[in-house]
């Protein structure tokens, strides 16, 4: 059964009150995001840049909900190198059993949405939000990406996550220390300030620090 959640269920005040989460203060407490980022090739450009396209022609259209993992998230992941050993995507968090539907009103309105997680290589998290409306921004997954982070077995070295709507990119960095603390990245946007590139490009070093770890 496709459990059913409204958006307000999930919040930060619930996880500090359950987990004693932290945000963290120090300004380089996260700072892979934008530190040693490395540089992509003009192929790995062009094809943001088909992207870009693809995402503008669909929006044009309104977009259709499962159609963001299509038409940006995967792209996304494979040109990070997430569909390629030691990396491997945990098929079990996107069943659509275990899918979470997203619910918001308006006035007699209901909109849904989904939220999909997948786990890569249990050290970095991306939680999808599918829907035709703008209600639910990337403050609706944070919570819920946090929780299932925070769910995970705790490791020595930091987990990270990536929050996305396909047109916004936020990331996420969480560690156990005597409590668990955890930061964000700003967020960047799919067609302003060179936003998808600089997203595939911290994605792309979050992958090398996540093989690091496992030497």
């Amino acid at each position: 059964m496709v459990q059913t959640i409204a958006i307000e269920k999930v919040t930060l005040h619930d996880l500090e009150q359950r987990f004693a989460l932290k945000l963290a203060e120090a300004p380089d407490f996260f700072s892979e995001w934008q530190e040693e980022l490395p540089t992509l090739t003009q192929s790995e450009r062009e094809r943001l840049q088909r992207v870009e396209a693809t995402y503008a022609n669909l929006e044009r259209r309104s977009l259709l909900e499962n159609t963001v993992k299509l038409a940006v998230v995967a792209p996304l992941l494979d040109l990070a190198g997430f569909f390629l050993p030691p990396f491997y995507v945990d098929t079990e968090t996107v069943d659509p059993e275990t899918t979470i539907e997203i619910l918001a009103e308006d006035a007699d309105m209901q909109f849904r949405g989904r939220m999909d997680v997948l786990v890569l290589l249990e050290q970095i998290w991306v939680l999808i939000i599918e829907s035709k409306r703008a209600e639910f921004s990337l403050k609706v997954g944070i919570p819920q990406v946090l929780s299932s982070m925070l769910a995970s077995p705790q490791k020595p070295q930091p987990v990270y996550g990536l929050v996305t709507n396909g047109s916004s990119f936020m990331f996420l960095k969480l560690v156990w220390e005597d409590v668990p603390k955890y930061a964000r990245s700003k967020e960047f946007i799919l067609d302003q300030d060179d936003g998808l590139a600089l997203t595939l490009r911290i994605m792309k070093r979050l992958g090398a620090i996540a093989i690091e770890n496992l030497r």
